[in-house]
């Protein structure tokens, strides 16, 4: 017979469980214990137990076994035709995964996944689940953007019962799958409304149960909070294969990373430019982040950032003007306003700089540099004593570094392959700091301009 279900409380932010509501969890959160029903396995014995559970792959049996005695089966990797997703995750997709891609809204996840089905179903037959809109505007978009799919292999729903969307995968044969969004669906096996931690948990558990023992490749559309943060437990993080996320940037750039992948690395970042057509893979993303203008001009220096274990090279402009009000102005886009006056106190200390100007700093192309990103220190600098003092750094010249506050250049890592980064696209001057210099640097066509302090780089920039 089939046991009541039974009543747990579980934390939204750390997951754990507990027999009884309380104020306060075990992790130090206040309020996030939600009641989630646990539903009994069946059994015929009530003395022993007839099923076990193994974990979020679906069932087991037998007991433990001898690691020889398993079977080792490689991960298939497929690629998906989208070059910036095969490079998120380490050179396509792996058969039988369980994905989850969030972002903000209109971040671009369902034109991403709109582009990846389309694609998928001219291999294999594919299913679009959408919970959020009808079928009409799926196909709608999917002619707008001009995909080209296999009208045969390609199978759209609108369904928001679990156990409905799993009954049309194994009727229709599917192995590959976009469910839009896991925050809409709801299953039998919990309680709570859509959306509710509950639901969240025992939904994406319950898909990747069936895509683990069917062998189907499965991404799911996570909304986030106001903090950027999948909303729903925590629990679903752990559940998944690999988690991407889309940044936006104020703009049409978009950069995806994966902060959770059992198939690879989540080092890589991969860059997307959002158009009528969708979301475009960017190849070359620092010819975006240059201005490719010729004419040269104060204030303007050219830098190399890293993303993931990306290299890219992007335009820092400063302007300055003469201030009129009382107090000068500080307006940064795209960078981090505490460095800002940090950089212009080191002016003030070491090289006596004057800077009573208002002052405007903007990365080109919209990408916004973390906070820990210290290798533009120089860059910045240099790009706001060339406003300042109206001189002009050469478009050939390319200038990385960290500033220390006693005027000092501290090294930056991955310094070789930032420096042929920048040899690569034709850059002839590269200032870098003195002790990331290397013997093979000088073989990449570029002078190189290691320098100590900040004293030597201005020497040399006049």
């Amino acid at each position: 017979m089939v046991k009541a279900a039974k009543i747990e409380f579980v934390c939204t932010d750390c997951g754990m469980n507990h027999t009884r509501w309380q104020g306060q969890c075990r992790c130090g959160a206040w309020n996030t214990l939600v009641e989630m029903k646990i539903p009994k396995a069946t059994s015929k014995n009530t003395a022993t137990r007839t099923t076990s559970t193994g974990g979020y792959a679906g069932l087991t049996g037998g007991g433990s076994k001898k690691i020889n005695e398993i079977e080792s089966i490689d991960a298939e990797k497929r690629s998906t035709g989208i070059g910036e997703l095969d490079r998120v995750l380490c050179g396509g997709v792996t058969t039988g995964s369980v994905n989850i891609i969030s972002g903000d809204p209109g971040a671009g996840k369902t034109t991403l996944l709109s582009d990846l089905v389309a694609r998928m179903s001219k291999t294999h037959a594919s299913l679009y689940c959408t919970a959020e809109e009808s079928l009409s505007q799926f196909k709608n978009r999917v002619h707008r953007l001009k995909l080209d799919y296999d009208e045969d292999n390609l199978y759209l729903l609108a369904e928001t019962s679990v156990e409905a969307i799993i009954d049309e995968l194994d009727k229709n044969k599917i192995k590959f799958a976009v469910i839009d969004s896991i925050q809409a669906v709801v299953t039998e096996n919990a309680n709570g409304s859509p959306g509710s931690p509950s639901q969240v948990k025992s939904s994406a558990q319950s898909l990747t149960q069936y895509c683990k023992q069917n062998n189907v490749t499965m991404f799911i559309i996570a909304h986030v909070n106001k903090n950027n943060e999948i909303a729903g437990p925590q629990t679903l993080v752990h559940i998944v294969d690999a988690l991407l996320h889309i940044d936006t940037n104020d703009g049409q750039i978009r950069t995806l990373r994966a902060n959770k992948n059992r198939f690879g690395d989540i080092d890589t970042v991969g860059i997307f430019k959002m158009c009528e057509r969708g979301m475009l893979s960017v190849d070359n993303p620092s010819e975006i982040f240059l201005s490719g203008s010729s004419t040269e001009s104060p204030g303007s220096t050219i830098t190399c950032i890293r993303k993931g274990n990306r290299n890219l090279l992007l335009e820092i402009q400063c302007l300055t003007t003469e201030t009129e009000a009382e107090f000068p102005q500080r307006v940064c886009v795209g960078l981090n306003m505490n460095r800002i006056k940090m950089l212009t106190g080191i002016l003030r200390k070491h090289t006596k700089t004057k800077i009573f100007h208002d002052t405007f700093f903007n990365i080109v192309g919209g990408l916004k540099i973390d906070e820990s990103e210290t290798c533009i220190d120089l860059a910045l600098v240099t790009a706001l004593l060339s406003s300042l003092n109206d001189f002009v750094i050469p478009r050939n010249t390319c200038i990385m570094g960290e500033l220390s506050l006693n005027g000092d250049v501290r090294p930056i890592d991955s310094g070789v392959p930032r420096v042929k980064e920048a040899a690569q696209h034709g850059f002839t001057e590269i200032f870098i700091p003195y002790r990331n210099y290397h013997k093979s640097m000088e073989g990449l066509g570029a002078n190189i301009k290691a320098v100590k302090t900040i004293h030597e780089l201005i020497e040399l920039i006049k």
